[in-house]
């Protein structure tokens, strides 16, 4: 199938400012577009792009004073299949494991192991390492947290979702990666677009996080926040949790004056 994603961002600013932008989809996923990703801005403005030290592809440019748009638009193929389910897959024991997936085994801003390891334990230590596990700590944290935007907050951590038992899907999956790290189990945290495929559709729509567990001797997707199979994921960001993956990293003071974001199915690739 082919999917259609963008965005459309409106800042205000009052002084030239620098943002670091991570909104274009991931590099694993290049071969699969039908029609790159066009950017514009208004007023036009120069932009650079980079991979971080995650391998995402980010967009650096200096917002000028005022009024300000960024907007993108791309079509990319996808197979159309669910998430893929292995309940075979295993754990790897820690000394085992890539040395690449060690960092994701650590602590960070938003996934406090330290705090959370004890309830980790007492929780899903005694079921049987592998998918299962991981899966039993999706069903947990989709149950245990009630989803509501408007109780959004950016400093929530892990542990703060734990104990207020409230959120958006950033703290789903903020808390599914604190419990798997805690149990020795590599996970890291993704943003990207998640359409209405195949499921009622909801709106506005936003991009979304979900998370990827190392098992099997691979990374991948669960996602505590819908908690069943989806279709048609499109990768933006990579990181240790969202610290790591800002969809705007600001380096001054600035106002956000508009969101959209879009993502559906189409017939064909969009002509022009």
């Amino acid at each position: 199938m082919l999917i259609r994603y963008g965005y459309e961002i409106a800042l205000h600013c009052q002084a030239p400012t620098p943002i670091v932008c991570l909104l274009s989809v991931h590099d694993d996923r290049m071969a699969d577009i039908r029609d790159p990703e066009k950017v514009f801005t208004t007023p036009i403005t120069p932009t650079t792009t980079y991979r971080d030290l995650f391998g995402n592809r980010c967009r650096r440019l200096v917002v000028p004073v005022g009024d300000f748009k960024l907007w993108g638009d791309a079509t990319i193929e996808d197979d159309g299949l669910p998430d893929v389910a292995l309940p075979d897959a295993e754990e790897w024991p820690v000394a085992d494991l890539p040395d690449d997936t060690l960092v994701y085994l650590m602590g960070s801003r938003y996934c406090e192991t330290d705090r959370l390891s004890q309830a980790a334990w007492d929780l899903f230590g005694h079921l049987a390492p592998g998918w299962g596990r991981v899966q039993a700590i999706c069903d947990f944290v989709h149950a245990h947290i009630a989803f509501d935007y408007q109780q959004a907050r950016s400093t929530r951590t892990a542990f703060d979702a734990f104990n207020e038992r409230v959120g958006v899907c950033r703290d789903f999956a903020h808390l599914a990666v604190a419990l798997c790290r805690c149990l020795n189990i590599p996970a890291r945290y993704v943003n990207g677009h998640l359409g209405d495929i195949g499921v009622p559709v909801v709106d506005p729509m936003d991009f979304s996080a979900w998370i990827e567990v190392f098992v099997g001797g691979a990374w991948r997707t669960f996602d505590p926040r819908n908690n069943i199979p989806r279709i048609g994921r499109i990768v933006v960001a990579r990181g240790r949790d969202a610290a790591d993956v800002p969809l705007i990293n600001s380096f001054g003071p600035h106002t956000l004056t508009s969101f959209r974001v879009w993502t559906y199915e189409v017939d064909r690739v969009p002509a022009g």
